[in-house]
Order: structure tokens, then sequence, then C-alpha cells
């Protein structure tokens, strides 16, 4: 079992993202290449944008800090602190209105094995 403070982790990234010349900071806090579920903390400065990538997987954003856009299709959702975004197939992006801080959740695809 492992064990994380989201609390501590947004406040860190939170300031990191504010002094770094990207506007961003992120940490992978669950899973990675090896695994299925995947779980990064990406803290944006406001203005900042995550931009438009293709989702092919379930993925969820939850706001932990401030207010973000998530456009897809053009179609738009805003999602404050507390919020959970369910990420629409295809392609999308995601805007960080005011200094945020968001889990992204992704169960990426497997491929079915050999016969």
């Amino acid at each position: 079992m492992q064990k994380k403070s989201l609390t501590a982790l947004v406040r860190h990234h939170l300031n990191h993202a504010r002094d770094a010349s990207s506007g961003r900071s992120a940490e992978t806090v669950y899973g990675g290449h090896a695994h299925v579920l995947r779980q990064t903390l990406i803290a944006l400065r406001a203005g900042q944008h995550l931009g438009e990538h293709d989702n092919l997987a379930e993925a969820t954003v939850q706001v932990l800090e401030g207010r973000v856009v998530l456009t897809s299709d053009g179609a738009s959702w805003s999602g404050w602190r507390g919020d959970l975004i369910t990420m629409p197939p295809g392609r999308n992006s995601l805007e960080a209105v005011e200094d945020a801080v968001i889990l992204l959740t992704v169960a990426k695809l497997i491929a079915p094995a050999a016969s």
C-alpha cells in the first residue's frame, strides 16, 4: 500500500508552476507505462493550456484547485475545485482559467493477447 497527500502535492506543484517559465508542473502519482491505470497531478498557472490531444482511452479530470475549461469538438465544460469531468473521446484540450491543479486519471486501452 502507498499513501500520498494530494493536499501537499497540490501546494508543491502549484508553487512550482507559478515559478516555472512553462507555467506548469506535473507528477505521475500512480501507474505509468507498465500499468493500465495512470494518475497524473498537473498544476497550471492561469492562462496555460494542455494542448489539443487525442483521447483514445477512458479518462477523467478531477479539479483539486482553481478553475479549468475542458474543450472537445467545439463543446466546453467548466470545472471548479471539487468537480469531476469525464473526458469525451476525441480531441481534447484544457485551459487553466485561474491557477489550477487537476488529477488526470486515464485507463489505457490494452491490446488483446495474441493466440
